[in-house]
């Protein structure tokens, strides 16, 4: 185990600096050689442009981890507590560099893309995941948590949308709208029961007792933290995507219709 920590710690510091790397250098270089009109954006939203563009990479990278360890992982799924937690140290340790590389963002350019949302999200993760990556306990709730990732990149190509300036009657940014607003539910909305049909299958077993009192805590108190937060973004999605398929095509419709008349 203590060797599962250093390599963890290790992990977690090369996520650490990419991520920061790629905030500063990387994704400068490429949005202006490959994005025709970044350069023009302001400089608000350049800073939110870098901070979304890592944040897609860490959410495919994690992506792929979280379905690998969820479909073949047999160790994690047959027991969520102690099972293997290996693959899923190393899943959450990139996670945790990214969730410390993103605070120290957010913090440095607070007054561009604050957000105390975002600072109690991160911070619950990685309460949580202390307990994952130093003991290796509850691997497989940890990564069901990490299903929520796959639906950032679709949150991220609407903003990208719109800060490029595509009407928002146009085609493409409707059906990113729904896309984002389908990805959002399916991956941290509609996996709500089973997680917690889990939870309680677990809570009610003797394995339960078997953790400290601190797991018991953070992995509580962490995904009730974290799915209110959920539930208020979906319920925000859920507006803007209503307003743009209904609001906005009324709205159309009666200015054809007084044209026409």
């Amino acid at each position: 185990m203590e060797t599962y920590t250093c390599l963890c710690g290790t992990i977690i510091a090369c996520s650490f600096g990419t991520f920061q790397a790629l905030f500063h250098w990387a994704s400068p270089m490429l949005s202006r050689r490959f994005c025709a009109g970044f350069s023009d954006l302001p400089v608000k939203k350049i800073i939110e442009w870098h901070s979304r563009t890592v944040s897609t990479l860490h959410a495919l990278i994690v992506g792929t981890f979280c379905l690998y360890i969820l479909w073949f992982d047999e160790a994690v799924n047959i027991d969520p507590v102690w099972g293997e937690p290996f693959t899923v140290q190393l899943s959450i340790a990139i996670t945790t560099g990214y969730l410390f590389s993103d605070l120290l963002l957010i913090l440095h350019y607070w007054r561009d893309i604050g957000d105390r949302f975002f600072i109690m999200h991160h911070l619950s993760a990685v309460y949580a995941y202390y307990y994952v990556l130093t003991i290796g306990v509850l691997p497989y709730f940890a990564n069901f948590r990490q299903l929520a990732e796959l639906s950032t990149p679709f949150v991220n190509q609407r903003w990208f949308l719109e800060a490029m300036g595509y009407p928002k009657k146009s085609r493409l940014y409707v059906v990113s709208g729904v896309a984002m607003a389908v990805a959002f539910f399916v991956v941290r909305i509609a996996v709500l029961p089973p997680y917690y049909m889990r939870m309680l299958s677990t809570i009610r077993s003797p394995v339960f007792d078997t953790l400290g009192i601190g797991p018991k805590i953070s992995w509580l108190a962490a995904s009730l933290c974290l799915d209110v937060m959920n539930l208020i973004w979906m319920y925000k999605i859920a507006r803007g995507c209503y307003k743009v398929l209904f609001v906005t095509q009324r709205a159309s419709n009666k200015s054809i219709n007084g044209k026409e008349n």
